[in-house]
Order: structure tokens, then C-alpha cells, then sequence
């Protein structure tokens, strides 16, 4: 005999394989009453506790049902059910509740427009007809069936079979379910195969290794930095100070027992030694849910979760807070360039390359075995914006560093084998439109928040505005500074007058961008060694040079980044294993170089010429870069005057000394006639030189034309040294 349509339903949803559960489950008419039918696996016995209607069991299945008078059940009824392990339940059934998600925010999705996703998508604490649950949704348009498997429910997919929307978005309210439950996505592939999925949405993780979601409630936390955030929206950051501190937090500090630093006790040390050294912000190396300890956060998982290694979202949402209560701006390492291919995670997430490309040579990198976003997918753009917001928004970010840029433009990146774009070209169009409609809507929704660049190509325009073809950025990364001062610096000394071209050379584009010079986490692992021991000499030197870097840093054009251990000559490589070399303080080197760091750190943000004018040319100009043969640069840092006087300017002058020799007697050409005070000096002996110098006296300068300038002064140039002089008493104009 064949089946009628109604046991091919049922023999569908016994085998979890319909696509339409609702069609088949909840309250439905019945002639001139109504059939209720449930799906409960485990259960012995069912009842409609509204009305205490007992439920039968269809042969040979997990599916119960009752018919009888439509008045004797209710819209929203509930259901008791005693299970194999004689323990007793009471809820409602799911599926006597109509669509919860609303049509026009399915419309900005599907669209990509809806820049609050997190908002609509994954695990949410819902309210309907005053019924208490959690709300679950999630795209995947290509899945034959997805259900909603956790602890509440043994994990099996036939329990909460979910609904589809006409744009692949799944959704089912699981009414009287608490916050706290762990949770995944359990597709059906068109193919078959059965995937177990984390939330690609969700906003808390169990500890790596293990990979389920977890709901996590509103958040209750009270924010205090209503100041900070006011007055961020209405910062000149271009003109204002910037140093940042990069900090991997699993690796700074840990506890007695080798345990990681939850966020409050991170943020608590972080603060302290983060304002003792005079930095503006903090940067942290991604900290969103990542299951690789040695991917350092890059290969991440959670693009809307904190990662639970560090403590919960709201111990997060304390260390932010936290810092801004005591002045210093919080940035987040960012990654939309790839992702991991773990099976839990966004690869092949209903079965089909839905996050990512089909074609190999467009959606995975190879030097990572990563795959890559397909931006061109609306709903992928939305997926990635709404992080970013939701990062600024709900963590009160300020800023985001975006990882890899370089990596996102180009088609030919790192491959060989490539698919050209439309107009025939490498350029990845879909992605400078992605990183366009992220930077616009970034700076519209969130007044003040900056957005940096990775970008280590010559791709122009990065850092200006989309209205004349930039892509939009804040900041770039001076990949190129970094590389040809570090180059440079290898040098034995003797060498050095043949590379000067390395120093001088990134003057000529200084401008073009509004660049960030770092010295980040990338400069000191992978064999390269520590910045200490990449310095060339024996052990003096080596500190020597190291001084003289940082102060060549602090005084050149461009905000500034450090990563962590720098900041006080750490002399191993790198390891994010392990934690830094903080015993080495004890020595006297060492603690010099922290001493040089706070120093410049002040000197940075008290001297107007070291900050306000870093994306002008107007802010630097070469006194002398020619005298390769001592291998001596001199130049002097600009600001405008104030509004009550355009005309007044102030300015430092800076001369470096990339040799051992001393040079006495030096003479150097000078903006103005007057008197000269050495307001610093890397050759210090608190900083651990050897203390040569021009004292604490003002230094007179003559009228001998020099450098091309009337009035010149005779310094004593430390070895391997930089100074810094600023005028005491200038003739008036």
C-alpha cells in the first residue's frame, strides 16, 4: 500500500530529514477540532498539561499526538513529558509559536544592509506573548534541514528542528530556555551529510578545546565612560599624540600557576604598567574566539565573541571600561581576511561554500591553508560589518586594526594561479567595495572610532576618503619605514654610510598617508629575533642601538605602535607560549630602556612638534641628510602656532648619530638665531649610555652659515645616540 502525504511527513520528521517541521508539528486542524503532534525522543510519556490532554505514540516513533476540541487547547500550550531516565519536564512546544523574525529586518539582511545583524541572527534572549525563550536563527540557504542541538536537548537533531525564511535564514523560538546553555547548529547537507556547527553569530564560546555556543543573556554591565566617549567623538586624533602599546594577552603576563589572566586582572596590570610608560592606547592581538592557541587569534572562529580563554563578555566589556576610566583608548586586532577551515566553524557551513568561494584560487589563501571571505555575497559583507560595529558598539572599542589588508586587494596575492577580475586586471574588486562600505559606515554609526590598515603594498590612497577613491582607512601601517630602518640597523656601523638612502628614503612618501610606523609582534618572532638582538656590536652597543632606534622612531613623522617586551629590551624571540622576560628588569640595561621609553613616551605628548603636524609636510624638514660618510641625520619637527598667533611656530631639532664615534664639535644648522637646551638625550646614563651630551645649559648659537641656514650651532653627538634640542630664547621676529 503507498503512503498517504501526511505518513511521508511524518516518516520525514522521524528521520529528521523535513525541511518544514512546523508544517508537520505543533497545533494544526483536525476536521472540526484540532491535532496536536509532538516530536520528543527520550520521552515515555507525553501530556498537554493545559488541560492534562495525554498524548499517544505513533508506532514505532518518538511522535505523539492528540486530537480533540480546538477550545481545549490553548495557542501557546505546554507539555509535560517524563523521559527514559523517569525524570519529569514542563515547557512549551516550539512549534505552536508563528515567525518570530521581522520581515523588514530579513529584507536589510538579505539585501546586506542590516548593520546590526547580531541583532537578528544567532542565540537571543526572546519575549513573545509574554512567554520567556531563546530566539535561535541563522543563514544557511543551501541546508536540506538545520535543528538546534545543546544540552538541553542530548544533542539530537530530531529535538528542535528549525523553520526557513524565503532568504535561507532558518530561525525557531525555544520557549522557557534559560541564558547560559550550550548550543550548535546541526545542518543536513543537500547531500546528506550531517555538520555540527558552532554559531557563526554566537557571542560566547566554552573553552578551546571544546567548541560548542553559548547563549549568552543581555548584558547588564554599567558603563562608565559616557566622558570618554564624548570627547572621542570629538577628538582631533590626526593633530593629537598617539602610542600604542600591542599586547598579546596570553602570553604578558599569567598567573602564579602558569594560568591565563582573566580580563579584569589583565586589565588591572595592563592599566598600570600601560600608563607608567606614557602610552596613549592599548592594542590587542585578536582576542575574538579562536581554537588554535598558536594562531595568535588570527584564525578565528567567533567573530562576535571575546574569547572565553580570558573570562566572560562582561569581564571583556570591565577591562574596556577600565582602561578609558583611566585615559587610555582600547584597539582591536581584526580579521575579515580569512578564516580557519575547523569543522565546526564558517568553512562549508551548510554544505556548500557559502562563507567563502567554490573556486580554490579565489577563496583559500594557501600560505595559511585559510579560506577567504567572499565579499561579493551580501550577506558575507553584512556578517563582517556587523562585527565591526558590534565591537565598537557593544565593547565601546576604539578602534579597529584590520589584519592583512595587502592580502584582500590583490587577486595574485602570494599565488600563482589566479582568476583575473572582470576588467582583466588583479585588483579584487568586491573587496576594495567591502573595506569602502566598512570604513563609511564605521565612521557614520561611530563618531570617533578609527580603523587601521595592515597594508604593506603601495596601493594608493589607502588612508584617504572614499568620495575621492580612497578606500577610506584612518591609519596605515608604514610596513616599508619598518623594513628599511630595521634593514638599516643590522648594519654593522662601519657599513652604514653606504645605506643612508635607507634611512632618508621614506621621506618622500611620509605624506601620502596618514601612517603608523610600528614595531610590532611580526618583527620579533618567525626566527628573527628579538629587536635587541637584531641590533649589531656587543652588548653596549646592542643597547646603544636599540635606544637610538626608538628614539628615531618617536621623532619621526607618524603615530607610533611597540609590541610588548620592547618596551624593555626583551633579548629572547618572541613566544607566545610562554611569558616575557619581566626578571630581566633587574639589570641595568634593561630597565634603561624602559626609563627611554617613558621619556620619550612624555617627550612625544608634551611637545607639540613631535605629534600635531605627523601627516603634513609642513611638520618636518631635513637640515641635513646628506652626511652619509658620519652617518648623521639632522632635522627639525614643526607645529602651526596657536589661534591667537598663526605666525608663532613652535619646533624641536633632532640629530642622530648611527656610529660609535663621538662627534664633538659638530656643527649644525639651526632654524633660528638664539640659545638651543638638549632636552634629550638616548646617551644618558639613566637611560644606560655612556652620558656624553651638551649638559643642562643653553647652547648660543652663532652666525655662521651652515646647512644652508644663517645661524648654526657646535653640538657633542653621542655614539650611537640621538638628541633632541629645543629653543629656549629665539629673537623676536
Amino acid at each position: 500500500m503507498s503512503q498517504s502525504p501526511l505518513d511521508n511527513s511524518l516518516q520525514r520528521i522521524a528521520e529528521a530529514s523535513h525541511s518544514d517541521p512546523f508544517a508537520v508539528l505543533g497545533r494544526h486542524p483536525d476536521g472540526d477540532g484540532v491535532c496536536v503532534r509532538v516530536m520528543l525522543p527520550g520521552a515515555e510519556t507525553v501530556t498537554i498539561a493545559d488541560g492534562n490532554h495525554a498524548m499517544h505514540r505513533l508506532e514505532g516513533t518518538d511522535i505523539f499526538e492528540w486530537r480533540g476540541p480546538a477550545t481545549a487547547v490553548p495557542e501557546h500550550y505546554r507539555l509535560i513529558w517524563r523521559d527514559d531516565e523517569h525524570r519529569e519536564h514542563i515547557a512549551h512546544d516550539p512549534y505552536c509559536f508563528a515567525p518570530q523574525l521581522p520581515d523588514f529586518d530579513m529584507h536589510l539582511f538579505g539585501e546586506g544592509r542590516h548593520w546590526h545583524a547580531y541583532r537578528l541572527l544567532g542565540a537571543r534572549v526572546h519575549e513573545t506573548d509574554g512567554i520567556a525563550g531563546i530566539l535561535f536563527s541563522v543563514w544557511a540557504p543551501n541546508a536540506a534541514r538545520v535543528s538546534v542541538v545543546g544540552d538541553f536537548n542530548r544533542w539530537d537533531g530530531r529535538r528542535h528542528p528549525m523553520r526557513i525564511h524565503g532568504n535561507g535564514v532558518w530561525e525557531l523560538f525555544i520557549p522557557d530556555l534559560p541564558a547560559g546553555v550550550l548550543y550548535k547548529f546541526e545542518v543536513r547537507a543537500r547531500d546528506g551529510a550531517l555538520l555540527l556547527k558552532a554559531d557563526p553569530y554566537g557571542r560566547r564560546f566554552e573553552v578551546r578545546p571544546s567548541t560548542a555556543s553559548i547563549v549568552e543573556p543581555p548584558s547588564s554591565f554599567q558603563w562608565r565612560d559616557d566622558v570618554w566617549l564624548k570627547a572621542r567623538s570629538d577628538h582631533d586624533w590626526l593633530h593629537s599624540p598617539m602610542s600604542i602599546y600591542e599586547v598579546h594577552p596570553g602570553s604578558w603576563q599569567r598567573g602564579p600557576e602558569g594560568e591565563m589572566l582573566n580580563y579584569r586582572e589583565l586589565g588591572e596590570r595592563l592599566v598600570e604598567h600601560v600608563r607608567d610608560l606614557g602610552f596613549t592606547h592599548i592594542e590587542l592581538m585578536p582576542i575574538t574566539e579562536h581554537p588554535f592557541d598558536l594562531s595568535w587569534g588570527y584564525q578565528t572562529t567567533g567573530y562576535y565573541a571575546p574569547t572565553s580563554r580570558f573570562g566572560s563578555p562582561e569581564d571583556f566589556r570591565w577591562l574596556v571600561d577600565h582602561c578609558h576610566a583611566n585615559g587610555i583608548g582600547v584597539i582591536l586586532d581584526w580579521v575579515p581576511a580569512h578564516f580557519p577551515k575547523d569543522a565546526h566553524g564558517l568553512a562549508r557551513f551548510d554544505g556548500t561554500a557559502l562563507f567563502e568561494h567554490e573556486d580554490p584560487r579565489l577563496g583559500e589563501h594557501l600560505d595559511w591553508s585559510t579560506l577567504i571571505f567572499n565579499f561579493g555575497r551580501n550577506e558575507v559583507k553584512n556578517f563582517l560589518i556587523s562585527s565591526a560595529l558590534y565591537w565598537l558598539e557593544e565593547f565601546h572599542i576604539d578602534g579597529l586594526r584590520v589584519d592583512a589588508v595587502a592580502s584582500m586587494l590583490y587577486l595574485d596575492y602570494s599565488r600563482t594561479d589566479w582568476v583575473p577580475n572582470r576588467y582583466g586586471g588583479r585588483e579584487n574588486l568586491e573587496a576594495i567595495a567591502f573595506l569602502r562600505e566598512l570604513n563609511e559606515i564605521v565612521h557614520d554609526q561611530v563618531p570617533g572610532a578609527l580603523v587601521m590598515a595592515e597594508e604593506s603594498t603601495s596601493w594608493s590612497q589607502v588612508t584617504r576618503p572614499t568620495y575621492v577613491g580612497g578606500l577610506g582607512f584612518d591609519l596605515k601601517w608604514n610596513m616599508g619605514w619598518m623594513n628599511d630602518t630595521l634593514e638599516y640597523f643590522k648594519n654593522d656601523p662601519i657599513h652604514r654610510q653606504y645605506h643612508q638612502d635607507e634611512l632618508t628614503f621614506s621621506m618622500i612618501y611620509a605624506f601620502t598617508e596618514n601612517f603608523l610606523l610600528p614595531f610590532s609582534h611580526d618583527e620579533v618572532t618567525h626566527g628573527k629575533r628579538s629587536l635587541l638582538y637584531r641590533m649589531p656590536g656587543d652588548e653596549w652597543q646592542r643597547f646603544a642601538n636599540l635606544r637610538l632606534l626608538y628614539s628615531y622612531m618617536y621623532t619621526h613623522p607618524g603615530k607610533k605602535l611597540l609590541f610588548m617586551g620592547s618596551e624593555f629590551g626583551q633579548g629572547e624571540e618572541w613566544d607566545s607560549t610562554a611569558v616575557l622576560d619581566w626578571y630581566v628588569l633587574d639589570y641595568p640595561f634593561h630597565k634603561g630602556i624602559q626609563m627611554l621609553v617613558r621619556t620619550l613616551n612624555g617627550l612625544y605628548r608634551s611637545e607639540k612638534p613631535l605629534h600635531a603636524e605627523d601627516f603634513e609636510p609642513h611638520g618636518f624638514e631635513w637640515i641635513d641628510c646628506h652626511d652619509a660618510h658620519n652617518s648623521v641625520l639632522v632635522y627639525q619637527r614643526r607645529a602651526p602656532g596657536t589661534a591667537a598667533d598663526e605666525d608663532a611656530e613652535d619646533h624641536l631639532v633632532v640629530a642622530l648619530n648611527f656610529t660609535p664615534v663621538p662627534r664633538e664639535g659638530y656643527r649644525i644648522g639651526v632654524p633660528a638665531a638664539g640659545t638651543y637646551k638638549e632636552i634629550f638625550n638616548s646617551d644618558a646614563t639613566e637611560f644606560g649610555g655612556s652620558g656624553m651630551g651638551n649638559g643642562t645649559e643653553p647652547l648660543a648659537t652663532e652666525p655662521v652659515n651652515w646647512m644652508n641656514r644663517p645661524d648654526s650651532l657646535t653640538l657633542t653627538l653621542p655614539p650611537l645616540a640621538g638628541i633632541v634640542l629645543k629653543p629656549t630664547a629665539l629673537p623676536d621676529s
